[in-house]
């Protein structure tokens, strides 16, 4: 998954460099990425991440708001017409291939400066509706909410097809709580890997039920984090001062960098066949949000070994 801001050159308001996108995807094809899912966090933010997707065949979309932007329905000064906006570009962007999801949506408390909890809760829920009119399944977000979040789903449970809680970071209780929805998988990216208590967590995650991402341009496993030392990939970087399109910038995520999630969960998890496990996660999210693509022989091997696969 990916956000585009920082894309741009553009850091916390202030333009560095000029847009370097193209590199950026440049770097992800020849790191093995295949697909790029970019996230959506507002109606607004819902169109610019389509007109990104139409640009290549393998970037595609998603479409919903962010818990953290859930005012938006109200500050709109007509919350209906704005929920009917985000159904007839999720149509538009089913209707050109590209839409893949409903969200980013659901529940974030630890940043309820943004967003008071009832104005996100309601609006989370709000949202299934927009899954269950497009049959799409979710990209979701769960932070110091599981509760409330287990609850939203649970209610509304056949109301979508599938969803990943993605950049997962909570507890090894809340990581069982969500296994419990048959139809639910965790993403992990570089902010779930910062601790060894984030570690033993996703060491508990079964590999048929999660995914990886990168969630760029945040979320980089930083020479701190506890996973450091299972990465063995790596890119020449550059600070954003000193922009040169053929490195990575410092302190800035990018797609090409799942690689080292994937071998950050390799190694946790003690797999030495990384190919393997690639092919499984790599699966496991064309289960969810591209299942008119995996073909007779994805089918044979999931039926043979019931495993399932992905990478973002």
């Amino acid at each position: 998954m990916i956000k585009y801001g920082m894309f741009k050159g553009i850091y916390h308001g202030k333009q560095y460099h000029a847009a370097d996108i193209a590199a950026v995807l440049s770097r992800a094809w020849s790191a093995g990425v295949q697909r790029i899912i970019v996230t959506g966090g507002s109606l607004e933010e819902s169109r610019e991440a389509l007109k990104i997707a139409e640009t290549d065949g393998r970037l595609f979309c998603t479409v919903g708001v962010h818990p953290t932007r859930c005012k938006e329905f109200e500050e709109s000064g007509d919350p209906e017409t704005y929920f009917q906006a985000l159904l007839s570009l999720t149509k538009e962007g089913i209707e050109k291939g590209k839409v893949v999801a409903v969200g980013e949506c659901g529940l974030d408390y630890d940043r309820l400066h943004f967003c008071p909890a009832d104005v996100q809760k309601k609006y989370f829920e709000k949202q299934f509706e927009l899954a269950n009119a497009t049959k799409l399944p979710m990209f979701l977000h769960m932070r110091a909410a599981a509760e409330d979040f287990c609850g939203i789903v649970e209610r509304n449970k056949q109301r979508f097809c599938a969803g990943v809680v993605h950049s997962f970071t909570d507890s090894a209780e809340d990581r069982d709580r969500l296994l419990l929805f048959s139809n639910l998988y965790i993403g992990i990216n570089g902010c779930s890997l910062k601790t060894a208590e984030n570690l033993d967590v996703v060491r508990g995650i079964p590999i048929e039920r999660l995914m990886i991402e990168t969630d760029s341009p945040y979320c980089e496993i930083k020479n701190t984090h506890a996973g450091i030392k299972f990465v063995k990939s790596v890119w020449a970087s550059k600070k954003k001062e000193k922009h040169d399109e053929q490195c990575i910038v410092k302190g800035r995520n990018e797609p090409c960098l799942v690689r080292q999630v994937l071998e950050v969960m390799a190694g946790c998890k003690g797999i030495t066949d990384i190919n393997q496990l690639s092919e499984t996660l790599y699966h496991n999210t064309c289960r969810v949000f591209f299942p008119q693509d995996l073909d007779s022989a994805a089918d044979a091997l999931l039926a043979g070994s019931h495993v399932l696969d992905e990478k973002n």
